[in-house]
């Protein structure tokens, strides 16, 4: 006897239906509304998938797999291009860690440009200020060349920080963290994607959507599901587009863990260590051709990691919440994906409001981190229970290694 499903099955009238790897996790009304209608628009292949960190997004939900035929909707893979995670074991235990770690931490933060300059106005560098030789090269290298044929066609792209941002962490909800695993292991921890340029990308190709659609987006459910048909004007500038910035989150990830080794390397009194024992850089803000049931799709993961059978990923806490590192099973319902975290249980300006200083140091008691009001929406207590969204997708992923941060650096 084949065993129970573990998702709920959504029925959605007038469309497909929706798979919610739900059970036991707060799932918001609005998020659910997203959801069918997303179901409802005419080129979703079999059914939407919702994971268990799911919650309101911009036209689709954050946490939805989203598998199209022939169609994609730049707003659900939206702005933050090929965001994501990677990781790195290293051989450091615990023990090797000094007592006082703000060293270590500060030492990231000089390593790693985080934040903005010029509060995001005119004239921000990502916090660079000109970017150093070996970031040029790479750019040179890897980028620039696909680069240029994007922006031959549309020139507003060119506009945007993209050498500039290459190597740098961000704001909001991107991170560096220090964490130790079941065996007292020290891990290094970094999300972040294709900042400032994969920004400028998706905003454009999400207007140009809007506009190539003109009189049918009032036929839409909401106007941020204006989609891009395979075979019309700009489907396959888009296409380009975003498989280019996925590539550049990957290498900005890389580059910043390569930084993120050689500046802890030079703390005083850490005894010389090796990085990379086991490593994972996966996305989960993106969009990708992939075979579902015997026929080639898009698939979009919008806050959403690929998880299939013994592919690794990470699907992180906040802050003071524990982060795992997780292997894929394969499982086809759900499109072969996972959460892609915790999941916000509340907005940012909610959390703001309920929070206060006391309660994100209490919250964050044991981590070396800022506990000031200006990282208050990213309090533990912002997202969903970290345990009761693993538990809700245990079908999808086994845990392979459970990560404590004890040191956190914030854009």
């Amino acid at each position: 006897m084949s065993e129970k499903p573990r998702y709920n099955l959504i029925e959605v009238p007038g469309g497909l239906p929706v798979k919610a790897w739900t059970r036991g996790v707060p799932f918001e009304a609005e998020a659910l509304a997203q959801l069918k209608n997303v179901a409802r628009l005419p080129f979703i292949y079999k059914w939407v998938a919702a994971m268990p960190d799911i919650h309101l997004g911009i036209g689709a939900a954050v946490g939805a797999v989203i598998p199209t035929i022939r169609a994609i909707i730049p707003a659900a893979v939206g702005v933050d291009l090929g965001c994501g995670m990677i990781a790195s074991r290293t051989t450091l235990l615990a023990r090797d860690l000094p007592d006082d770690l703000k060293p270590l931490r500060l030492a990231i933060e000089a390593a790693v440009p985080h934040g903005r300059t010029h509060n995001g106005g005119r004239g921000d560098r990502g916090a660079w200020g000109r970017p150093p030789a070996t970031v040029l090269e790479l750019w040179e290298q890897e980028l620039s060349d696909r680069f240029d044929r994007i922006v031959e066609k549309h020139r507003a792209i060119a506009e945007a920080n993209h050498v500039t941002h290459l190597g740098t962490l961000g704001t909001g909800n991107h991170f560096i963290e220090v964490c130790l695993d079941e065996e007292e292991a020290v891990w290094f921890l970094l999300h972040s994607g294709s900042r400032g340029v994969g920004n400028k990308i998706g905003t454009y190709f999400i207007e140009l959507a809007r506009d190539d659609m003109r009189g049918h987006v009032k036929n839409l459910p909401d106007r941020d599901l204006a989609y891009l048909e395979e075979g019309t004007k700009h489907f396959s500038d888009y296409v380009f587009a975003v498989a280019w910035a996925q590539d550049f989150a990957r290498l900005n990830r890389t580059l910043m863990m390569q930084r993120v080794v050689e500046a802890v390397s030079g703390v005083p009194g850490l005894p010389p260590f090796s990085a990379g024992v086991v490593a994972v850089n996966c996305h989960h803000n993106y969009v990708e051709r992939e075979v579902h049931y015997g026929r080639e799709v898009f698939v979009t993961r919008k806050g959403a990691v690929r998880a299939r059978e013994g592919e690794y990923g990470i699907i992180p806490g906040s802050m003071g919440a524990k982060s795992y590192i997780v292997r894929g099973k394969g499982n086809p319902e759900s499109f072969e994906s996972c959460s892609h975290g915790a999941g916000r249980a509340m907005s940012r300006g909610e959390a703001k409001r309920r929070f206060s200083i006391s309660d994100h140091m209490r919250a964050t008691e044991g981590v070396e981190c800022r506990k000031d009001s200006g990282v208050l929406d990213e309090t533990p207590a912002a997202y969903k229970p970290i345990e009761a969204v693993l538990s809700a997708q245990s079908d999808l992923v086994e845990v392979v290694h459970t990560l404590k941060q004890v040191v956190c650096v914030k854009g």
